[in-house]
């Protein structure tokens, strides 16, 4: 197989790197600064050799644009800036004319906005209320744009809150940093990153073009997964808060996910890219880890 290009070598383009990314020729993985680069110049992802460039945001190196042009395949993890998606905005007046055959543009469901707890599913017209949401969703059509003018395939997938190895209520527990907070009727969509992993590789083989929701079986309250993870941690879980008094000391992120409540459907997920769960809901996932978490020791 041809190159990929991941434009943003994050939690979830390493997890695809690590597992799927054997077959291809080339992976290039581009991270911010100078040093991380560097640091991750020889590093593997599992059996999977990625070559690590620098991509600011802004600068177009001759080197990265050589990497693209061998290029079939681009992964956008990459958030918007203030100028909007950074990658169309360094390279879209070049890309149609290249060997591109597919780009996958990773989003969020927080475009969906707020919906009192009902069902959303990729025919759900957007509704985002934070700049962040906001920010993806304008992303999200720019490379929808980019994919009607040019021919190319666009997949954009729009992911649940990721969890996974190192990040996950096990590790905030055990860090002394989880909170058990208590909205009534709130609900979340979670996603493994294996899932997503799952996900990128099925809508590469496929060609996939559309939006396609990445998102667990199981929407649940955050209090729940929290409780769950105390008793696999044999521990108490954390005392219940009500949401009015934490609100008070949140950030303005972590009071923008309480602002939306929603339960996502993941049924084009599994129809259209045959994805079939490793973690259908929180309780596989945090088990898994849990296991993982004994052999390290």
């Amino acid at each position: 197989m041809a190159a990929v290009v991941c434009f943003g070598l994050g939690y979830s383009a390493r997890h695809w790197a690590a597992e799927f990314g054997q077959p291809f020729d080339r992976i290039v993985g581009t991270l911010r600064s100078p040093e991380r680069a560097a640091a991750s110049a020889a590093a593997r992802l599992g059996t999977t050799a990625v070559e690590t460039m620098v991509f600011d945001g802004v600068t177009a190196s001759p080197q990265l644009r050589a990497r693209l042009d061998e290029a079939s395949v681009v992964l956008i993890s990459a958030p918007p800036g203030a100028a909007g998606d950074p990658v169309l905005a360094a390279f879209g007046g070049t890309l149609p004319a290249r060997r591109l055959e597919l780009a996958i543009y990773l989003s969020t469901v927080g475009v969906y906005g707020d919906h009192a707890g009902g069902i959303v599913d990729e025919t759900t017209a957007p509704q985002p209320a934070s700049a962040r949401s906001k920010s993806r969703l304008a992303a999200e059509q720019a490379w929808q744009r980019f994919g009607a003018d040019a021919g190319v395939p666009v997949a954009v997938l729009r992911l649940a809150g990721i969890y996974g190895p190192g990040q996950n209520a096990l590790v905030t527990l055990q860090e002394d940093r989880a909170r058990r907070i208590v909205k009534p009727g709130q609900m979340f969509n979670r996603i493994h990153v294996a899932d997503i992993g799952q996900a990128i590789a099925a809508a590469i083989a496929r060609k996939a073009h559309g939006v396609v929701n990445v998102a667990d079986d199981e929407p649940s309250p955050p209090q729940d997964v929290i409780a769950y993870a105390a008793r696999l941690l044999g521990i108490e879980p954390p005392p219940e808060i009500p949401f009015a008094e934490a609100a008070k000391a949140m950030s303005p992120m972590a009071l923008s996910f309480y602002d939306e409540n929603k339960r996502v459907r993941n049924d084009k997920l599994k129809a259209e890219l045959g994805v079939q769960l490793r973690y259908p809901t929180y309780r596989e996932g945090l088990q898994a880890l849990r296991a993982a978490m004994r052999n390290d020791l």
